[in-house]
């Protein structure tokens, strides 16, 4: 499979690929004048602004007390049940997996609510069948319990997109989804809490300090679990990695350029040229516990040549000035893990900068159609159809409620039982 892949459009020949892949969309690139540079760099992806200031300024305190209201409820359920860790840690790791779920249902109506956009997705045959489309316009994906998520970065968003791909899935893994991040994410206020909690990785870039904290993590993730029938299994986990290390700008486009330049390899035109350690100390650490490397070719529509997202989409306009995008758009791939060369970084770092300069052609394809290559024909059905389109929305109305379900029975409970000693002492006294 790597070898067919190696040879799929080069950057060079990308825009001259078969018909059967270069599926023009006019209706993506509709409003965005391909012939006309300074209107292409002017005019906003997403069109004019939809809310003028008051709206926004309405919009803008509405997002915040539901963001920062569900994120305290999270992290005072979590604290709620912190003590479990030292009673039963089955029961903990268990309990602290259903606030990750909230936190995926509070990021998933939040989007659906104020950015909504189109996800519009893609894969070649490693993954055909594996994602279907459901009967209430919804997306499902059928990948295993154990994986390792790879992707490019663009901007932000990016891991929120993919966290709603964790809770699309058939079961649901958004509670077993695990981050690696930037060390310094941990500070934020409450949400940095709430992470720790999740049990995310958290990396400082010098090796020397996140190799222990990195193997400590990945030893929890692997390690062996007992049922009560004495029988041996595995906790599901998907870790997402994001190789190139941040997200795509003109400084980090500089950046690649020099290291390409000092190791002596091709760059890359859309993407950033990954940095195999950490990728590399993952899998090696997983490798007999994880069968599976799902890679994700993530593009923005309407983004200009030469540009970038952060250009162009920001958290104010995404969620605030009505300006999301007009579709996020996914290339799903996926690699057996015993086929990946993992004997040597330096092989492994070999093999996961083809894989990228593999991306770099199909966000090529992107820029130059408006569309990634369609699924393999010989996979098409009613519910698997060449691009599957959907929306990201919670599965129910009142879904967001389960955010502050702990809290709300807490408080129950507290009211309850605060009225039955009042009595008490009423009658006491």
């Amino acid at each position: 499979m790597a070898s067919t892949l190696r040879q799929r459009l080069p950057p060079h020949q990308a825009s001259s690929s078969s018909p059967a892949d270069n599926v023009p969309a006019p209706e993506v690139l509709a409003g965005a004048s391909l012939s006309d540079p300074a209107q292409e760099t002017s005019a906003h992806p997403s069109g004019k602004e939809k809310h003028g200031r008051l709206m926004q300024i309405v919009r803008g305190l509405t997002f915040v007390v539901y963001f920062f209201s569900g994120c305290l409820a999270i992290v005072a359920t979590q604290l709620v049940g912190a003590p479990l860790y030292w009673i039963d840690r089955d029961l903990y790791y268990a309990y602290m997996a259903l606030t990750k779920q909230s936190f995926g249902i509070l990021i998933t109506t939040m989007t659906y609510w104020w950015g909504p956009t189109t996800i519009r997705i893609s894969g070649d045959a490693s993954v055909a069948n594996q994602i279907s489309k459901t009967r209430d316009g919804l997306v499902e994906f059928a990948f295993p319990e154990r994986i390792v998520m790879i992707a490019n970065h663009q901007i932000y968003t990016d891991w929120l997109y993919l966290w709603w791909v964790s809770y699309a899935n058939s079961p649901s893994m958004h509670g077993f989804i695990y981050i690696i991040l930037k060390e310094s994410l941990k500070y934020i206020p409450v949400v940095g809490t709430g992470m720790l909690f999740y049990g995310f990785i958290f990396m400082s870039r010098k090796m020397a300090v996140d190799q222990p904290r990195m193997a400590h993590r990945l030893g929890k993730l692997k390690a062996m679990q007992t049922a009560p029938d004495g029988k041996k299994y595995l906790n599901p986990m998907w870790l997402l990695l994001f190789p190139e290390g941040t997200n795509t700008s003109q400084n980090g486009r500089d950046k690649s350029t020099q290291w390409a330049n000092k190791i002596g390899v091709k760059d890359t035109q859309h993407l950033l040229l990954p940095r195999s350690t950490g990728s590399y100390f993952c899998l090696t650490e997983l490798k007999g516990t994880v069968d599976y490397v799902y890679d994700c070719t993530v593009a923005y529509e309407g983004i200009p040549r030469g540009k970038f997202g952060e250009d162009c989409f920001t958290l104010a306009g995404t969620y605030f000035s009505g300006q999301p995008p007009k579709s996020v758009n996914f290339y799903w791939r996926r690699f057996r893990v015993a086929d990946i060369p993992l004997d040597t970084q330096e092989a492994f770092d070999v093999w996961l900068r083809e894989r990228w300069y593999e991306k770099d052609a199909l966000m090529e394809q992107y820029v130059a159609t408006g569309r990634f290559p369609p699924s393999p024909a010989n996979s098409v059905t009613d519910s698997h159809p060449r691009f599957l389109e959907t929306e990201v929305r919670p599965r129910h109305r009142f879904e967001f409620i389960q955010v502050y379900l702990v809290l709300g029975v807490l408080g129950l409970l507290v009211n309850i039982i605060s009225k039955i000693w009042a009595r008490v002492t009423n009658i006491v006294s």
